[in-house]
């Protein structure tokens, strides 16, 4: 894969403006907060992302992919006060689970999610080297 920074922009931080990549693609549905077995012990935005990259990495894992492979992700929040008051927490989180990548990434408030207990689904596209 290869970050794409058109010349004389700034480097984002945290994200990517776009990947070059090829080979073969991984579609994730999106992940929540919940653990494997439908319950949300987590209660806060940080927690609940911490637990939807364990999903997501569970899910990749299953097409022999990791948090590498990760080309983009949209993530639906429904509190952007709350997700701008946990950057730090959830940069922390980023890297421990998801390393040096940063994919290209569209972060989106939404009114609510199905699950209403849910603060947080984050869904992925991986790219794996053929």
């Amino acid at each position: 894969m290869r970050t794409l920074l058109p010349p004389g922009w700034p480097r984002p931080r945290g994200y990517s403006n776009g990947i070059e990549a090829d080979g073969r693609i991984v579609f994730v549905a999106g992940q929540i907060g919940w653990t494997p077995d439908g319950k949300f012990e987590a209660a806060t935005l940080a927690t609940q992302f911490a637990q939807t990259l364990d999903n997501t990495l569970a899910v990749l894992r299953e097409a022999n992919a990791g948090p590498e492979h990760v080309a983009r992700m949209t993530w639906y929040i429904t509190d952007k006060r709350a997700y701008l008051a946990s950057l730090s927490e959830i940069g922390a989180i980023w890297r421990e689970k998801m390393g040096r990548n940063y994919p290209a990434t569209a972060v989106v408030e939404v009114g609510a999610l199905i699950e209403d207990q849910a603060l947080i689904e984050i869904e992925t596209t991986a790219v794996l080297p053929r």
